[in-house]
């Protein structure tokens, strides 16, 4: 599409060239004269002058849909990598995230924290799945917000949701944790808001030495069940 792109603007300056060449030509007086007394120069002229009309309103037409080409690929975009909920990163996008330590041996840089949103059932249960849906999109934002600047954090299905530190220190996963924190105590003291639990299980592989981003994730995720507090390894 870029390359597409490119040609068409070439195909762009070069009629704007002729144009302003046959324009210029058209200015001297013995060109204007040649032209418009011989009937098929005259022709000629009208002909070439439809021919480049023609060709920029094929141009703006052509460069019309690529504008709706992109539009729409940036739509299937994110559809394909945005939960509809939440609005953000999805599973897919989670697995992309993951996929690029398949083939090479794990950083030990690297970590991990795996959120589960623990009252989400019992909020679908006693009130509606609009109200769970809300919750859910509120802790979204609150996520999204936390990992400015400091991990990828995207929705792992379910009440799930996943924190990759490609380059993790223990400032990073303490900032994170702690914005988390704050920002939902805010939430849970406001008027009429449906409070968040949550817990989190974290894992560092520069403690844990696996070779495998799929290992560092699982383990994360057995830590939740152990604690409500923050687990660290």
């Amino acid at each position: 599409m870029k390359k597409y792109t490119s040609f068409k603007v070439l195909q762009l300056a070069i009629l704007a060239i002729l144009t302003i060449l046959s324009l210029f030509l058209l200015l001297k007086p013995e060109v204007k004269q040649f032209v418009f007394s011989s009937r098929p120069a005259t022709i000629l002229f009208f002909v070439v002058w439809v021919l480049l009309l023609v060709s920029f309103i094929f141009l703006l037409i052509d460069f019309n849909l690529i504008s709706t080409i992109k539009l729409n690929y940036h739509n299937l975009y994110g559809v394909a990598y945005s939960d509809p909920i939440s609005g953000m990163p999805n599973r897919f996008s989670c697995d992309t995230v993951i996929e690029k330590y398949y083939d090479e041996k794990l950083p030990e840089n690297i970590g991990c924290i795996m959120i589960d949103l623990s009252n989400l059932s019992e909020i679908n249960n006693l009130y509606t799945h609009a109200a769970g849906n809300r919750l859910l999109k509120d802790f979204s934002n609150i996520l999204s917000t936390a990992a400015t600047s400091l991990c990828f954090v995207g929705r792992n299905g379910g009440n799930k949701f996943l924190a990759i530190f490609e380059d993790c220190t223990e400032e990073n996963i303490d900032l994170f944790i702690q914005r988390i924190e704050n920002r939902v105590a805010q939430h849970n003291q406001a008027p009429d808001s449906i409070a968040i639990e949550y817990h989190t299980g974290i894992a560092l592989n520069r403690n844990e030495h696996l070779d495998q981003i799929t290992r560092l994730i699982a383990l994360a995720n057995k830590r939740i069940s152990r604690s409500t507090n923050v687990q660290r390894s």
